[in-house]
């Protein structure tokens, strides 16, 4: 009786908790509208969005496990054909197009963000998991499609899918990390 109790709690963590999909869902909606606020420059198919700090503050919100899932589910949605994406588009042209790595990236960076956090709430090693890890990771996966699918030079493609969204990034990381700290205090208290 013992062991079929342990081998049914076993198993039932391997589900989901209403609350947490309930979080899960609530940040999916959160990337899909933010996805909205972009715009193009003229020299990069790339586009400023606000979608990267919904990613990072989903990442600092939830742990590893579900934060993978949630972004994961993002991209399936919008590589399916719901024109959630940066632009209001979608479909699988995205992620195979030039920007497609950054996509492709974000649920391994995202969960890769989500266990350099930490347990304790931080603004600070919020912050600096952000920049100094999710920032440079993102870039890896948009540089690799960026320079493939454009056939372009690592120069090229670090002026591309790099240096001109630097600086936005890091205010961007800033920004979620402050957001995630208010929601997980918010969270803690429930």
């Amino acid at each position: 009786m013992q062991r079929d109790l342990a081998i049914d709690m076993e198993n039932e963590r391997e589900h989901f908790t209403v609350r947490e999909m309930m979080k899960m869902a609530l940040c999916v909606a959160f990337c899909c509208v933010s996805a909205f606020i972009s715009f193009p420059l003229p020299f990069t198919p790339g586009l400023v969005t606000a979608l990267t700090v919904a990613l990072t503050v989903t990442a600092l919100v939830l742990p590893p496990r579900l934060v993978f899932v949630t972004v994961a589910s993002y991209v399936f949605l919008g590589a399916i054909g719901l024109p959630i994406f940066p632009g209001g588009v979608g479909g699988l042209g995205r992620l195979l197009g030039p920007t497609g790595g950054f996509y492709i990236g974000w649920p391994v960076v995202c969960m890769i963000v989500s266990w350099l956090k930490g347990k304790n709430i931080n603004f600070r090693r919020y912050a600096l998991v952000s920049v100094l890890a999710g920032v440079p990771l993102t870039y890896v996966g948009g540089l690799i499609s960026m320079m493939l699918v454009m056939q372009v030079d690592l120069w090229q493609g670090l002026v591309m899918a790099v240096f001109p969204f630097i600086p936005g990034d890091i205010m961007k990381a800033l920004l979620a990390a402050f957001i995630a700290v208010r929601v997980n205090k918010m969270l803690e208290k429930r």
